[in-house]
């Protein structure tokens, strides 16, 4: 569907235009909470499980869509055969009226996690530094996004941006959002089982829509989730173009935005495993730069005892916990700065001293010889499952990593 707005996109900053969502129809499902799922890259097998248990028409079969007759790349296909059904049949329903939406997570007793807006994000490539994007992605996940993007004709999931517009009292953009969840009706709200609670409304009003869009106009913002995706977006955007096509909708991506003045992000730590590895030669290896101080208790106090270790050594600086499945786990900490500035001879001091980067380019990269992509280390957003990958197939080590800050990752 046309998602373009009217006009020309600002030279610079955010163009966030609204949209026709397709939702689904409450009457048709078995409760709203049955047919969601977390995003994608965050879900084990056993959830994606329990998730098409949940309901047959939960959106994870869309957007991992799974092909029962022998042929991997046949399962985007049957996604959109799925998707085109249940809009058929009135699973899915189409707005009447484009709309940006305001969308908010809370936890039990109404404390506001996030709140933000959804919308037709304008495709800007990264050079122009309006959207900013922290992290690498590989180039697997990319194209499987892209080609379900292209089988299913649709953005299935949105991305999420952080940008600064100087709190609920600040932009328009803000201040319409804090007006609406306050005041308004929502369209809709359920709790999923996390406790969570979910509420969307739509803004439909063209006048709100001008003015949250002249705010956005002037703001740049930061990818917190949705790497693979937003660079899905721009390898279809280059795909149609090559092919000759003009404006289309693959000129825009589901985006959510959120003013991170006004919901600070509270930002999850992202984890490894590498196949292959014991623990003995990860930690031989890593005493070349580090400081390794065995973890005795790992063993039978378990993940706890390690995050625990691991947050209070990352509080004065650097630090990792290498495990491997059965509990054997060491603390590295202390990396030498020599070791730091020679595995990033052509970066920033700020850069080299970043978490992130002693991880990828220092442990792994110069000890390990370990190349930070999908073919060789597993990442996880849940250190279980980092420490359970650790026992897999070909029994490796997990790193358990500390959250960045905001301050860092911006």
């Amino acid at each position: 569907m046309q998602i373009l707005p009217s006009g020309h996109r600002p030279a610079h900053g955010l163009a966030l235009a609204p949209f026709r969502g397709l939702r689904y129809a409450q009457d048709r499902v078995s409760g709203l909470a049955e047919v969601t799922s977390p995003p994608y890259d965050v879900i084990a097998q056993d959830a994606a499980v329990q998730l098409r248990a949940a309901d047959p028409h939960n959106v994870v079969r869309l957007i991992l869509p799974r092909n029962g007759h022998g042929n991997p790349g046949g399962a985007y296909a049957d996604a959109a055969r799925l998707f085109r059904q249940w809009q058929d049949e009135g699973i899915l329903v189409t707005d009447d009226r484009p709309a940006l939406y305001v969308y908010e997570q809370a936890r039990p007793g109404g404390e506001v996690l996030q709140r933000g807006l959804i919308g037709a994000l304008l495709l800007c490539p990264y050079e122009a530094g309006t959207v900013l994007p922290h992290e690498d992605v590989a180039p697997g996940p990319v194209t499987g996004r892209r080609q379900l993007m292209e089988t299913t004709d649709a953005n299935l999931e949105p991305i999420f941006l952080l940008y600064d517009g100087d709190g609920a009292d600040g932009g328009a953009a803000s201040r319409l959002v804090g007006q609406v969840a306050g005041a308004r009706d929502p369209l809709l709200k359920i709790a999923t089982g996390d406790g969570i609670r979910h509420r969307l409304w739509a803004v439909t009003d063209p006048a709100e829509q001008a003015s949250a869009a002249a705010d956005l106009a002037s703001r740049q913002a930061l990818i917190a989730d949705g790497h693979h995706r937003y660079a899905a977006y721009l390898q279809l955007q280059a795909r149609k173009r090559a092919a000759g096509a003009g404006a289309g909708p693959w000129d825009a991506g589901l985006a959510l935005l959120v003013d991170s003045a006004a919901f600070p992000p509270q930002i999850g730590a992202i984890h490894r495993s590498v196949p292959g590895l014991s623990l003995a030669d990860a930690t031989a290896a890593a005493a070349a730069a580090f400081t390794v101080r065995p973890l005795p208790g790992a063993a039978s106090n378990g993940l706890p005892f390690m995050l625990n270790e691991l947050r209070e050594a990352a509080a004065g600086g650097i630090a990792f916990v290498v495990a491997a499945a059965d509990g054997q786990a060491c603390l590295l900490t202390d990396p030498e700065p020599g070791a730091v500035a020679a595995a990033m001879p052509d970066r920033s001091e700020r850069w080299r001293w970043l978490p992130a980067a002693v991880l990828q380019e220092l442990l792994l990269g110069r000890l390990w010889g370990v190349t930070d992509d999908e073919a060789s280390v597993g990442v996880h957003h849940d250190a279980a499952h980092a420490l359970a990958a650790a026992g897999g197939p070909r029994p490796g080590v997990a790193v358990l990593c500390p959250p960045l800050s905001a301050a860092d990752v911006r």
